[in-house]
């Protein structure tokens, strides 16, 4: 039996921004993807195909052309084309939804898609932690440097050479951590990452196997978390107070051990120098490497910023990490580590592998930005617009959630805990928020043993005083209907 032609199927619309020739390529690959056009069912010759649909011949050609390129027709010498019997033909929407749902992954592949997101969204008001204010950026001088750079970039910048960054970074950064942060390092032992997330990532890989401890912190950072558990580690708890870090009980096989001496994540606390030499005293002890996440140690509102604690290490042991998403902006993903001589001469070959090299004229632009001075008078004009935002915010929060929320004590960081009073769940909070607007992180989501602290943990930085305000008053309201909800859940019979 013949197969008619579903004319009808082919609606074009001169209304539609699309070209006709476009509308009828979709269309007639649709129909034989979906089964309307079967193996061997005959199409309209050209000519009578433009002369119904009132198109010019033309396109009708060009368009079979194309289905034949694809695969999807074969044209015949003197003869219609007809639709090529497929292999294999798409599932049905619904089917395909199901087969990707039971798709299997990999062991490493299950565990990253189960590790929490902890990106915020764009356009919320407040508070979302570790965001920096991107409007005071001297976004003017560094468009310059980076139109410069692109003028008159040699061959060298357009292509995947210097894995480990750009010599010219690499030496300006050396002498800034030198200076700045007391880093003992030469611009050989940095290596340029596409942020410190990457860092984590990779040096997860490298230095870890599935089943090994890892000392973390806790709470502890998110996203070194998300990454030692995506390669493997069973992440042991060294929990951290107001008091500092508790190093009394060491474990006995740590392969390695993450820590944010500088000023801890989330706490703020910064760790006090007798913690730092026991610490490195442990890692000896037990041959474990040490992570020093450098978590906003250039923000510092009261005295010079702490010194690093890799400056104190003799053993080789401590990688420091650290980004520019907090003194920059987090867009531009440009981090760093610094390694150790043991592990900084083969790093090219890991690099190669995982294809994470930061863009070389971003990083040119950036040495640029360093070495003439722009960096240091960006940064020290920010730590004093923000030493006065938190100011602020402890003011506002003690006039307006002092009954509900209690702000650490803290003069470091771009962000601050704020523990809730009892009868509060930070989730509820933080979904409360949500639906106001605001970027909150709850505190729980930090901890990954035993009983969580409940709070919040608050991004300042990037808010001027009538957001700040505003922020605030959105955040009461959602303090409210979160104890409304818990009540409800807890005379919910189900």
């Amino acid at each position: 039996m013949q197969q008619t032609f579903p004319l009808d199927a082919l609606d074009l619309d001169r209304s539609k921004q699309e070209p006709l020739h476009r509308q009828l390529y979709q269309a007639l690959r649709g129909l034989i993807q979906g089964g309307s056009l079967p193996a061997g069912a005959k199409l309209p010759s050209t000519r009578s195909l433009a002369a119904d649909l009132a198109v010019a011949r033309n396109m009708v050609i060009a368009v079979y052309d194309q289905l034949v390129t694809e695969g999807y027709l074969q044209n015949r010498p003197g003869a219609r084309p007809v639709v090529v019997d497929l292999p294999l033909r798409p599932a049905p929407p619904q089917q395909r939804q199901l087969y990707v749902r039971g798709c299997g992954l990999s062991r490493r592949g299950e565990a990253m898609m189960s590790q929490p997101f902890h990106h915020g969204l764009p356009g919320q008001i407040a508070f979302h932690p570790g965001m920096p204010d991107a409007r005071s950026f001297p976004f003017g001088a560094w468009s310059r440097l980076l139109a410069r750079r692109t003028n008159f970039a040699g061959a060298s910048l357009f292509g995947t050479y210097n894995v480990t960054g750009h010599p010219a970074l690499r030496e300006a950064l050396a002498a800034y951590l030198r200076t700045a942060r007391g880093v003992r390092c030469d611009a050989d032992q940095i290596v340029i990452t596409t942020g410190a997330q990457a860092a984590f990532d990779l040096l997860a890989r490298l230095l870890i196997d599935p089943g090994d401890e890892v000392w973390m912190e806790e709470p502890g950072y998110l996203g070194a978390q998300s990454a030692l558990v995506a390669a493997g580690a069973k992440l042991v708890s060294l929990p951290v107070g107001l008091d500092g870090w508790q190093l009394e009980r060491p474990p006995t096989s740590a392969r390695l051990i993450y820590v944010t001496p500088a000023c801890q994540y989330p706490l703020g606390v910064t760790m006090r120098m007798e913690q730092r030499l026991r610490l490195l005293e442990i890692a000896e002890q037990s041959k474990a490497w040490v992570i020093e996440d450098d978590f906003d140690g250039e923000y510092r509102f009261q005295g010079r910023p702490i010194p690093a604690m890799q400056g104190t290490d003799h053993s080789g042991r401590v990688i420091y990490v650290g980004t520019f998403a907090k003194i920059l902006f987090p867009a531009l993903r440009l981090g760093f580590m610094v390694l150790p001589s043991a592990l900084y001469r083969r790093i090219p070959h890991a690099l190669s592998i995982t294809g994470q090299f930061a863009p070389l004229l971003l990083q040119a632009a950036l040495a640029d930005f360093i070495t003439e001075g722009l960096m240091s008078r960006h940064l020290k004009r920010m730590r004093r617009i923000y030493a006065a935002r938190l100011q602020g915010f402890h003011e506002l929060c003690a006039s307006q959630l002092s009954n509900r929320l209690t702000l650490l004590n803290g003069d470091a960081g771009i962000q601050i805990v704020g523990l809730l009073q009892d009868g509060f769940d930070d989730r509820l909070v933080t979904q409360a928020a949500q639906d106001l607007g605001l970027n909150l992180l709850p505190l729980s989501k930090h901890y990954r043993h035993g009983s969580p602290r409940h709070g919040l943990v608050l991004g300042y930085a990037a808010c001027d005083k009538p957001e700040t305000q505003l922020g605030i008053e959105h955040l009461s309201r959602a303090l409210d209907i979160s104890l409304r909800l818990r009540k409800n859940e807890r005379h919910d019979p189900a």
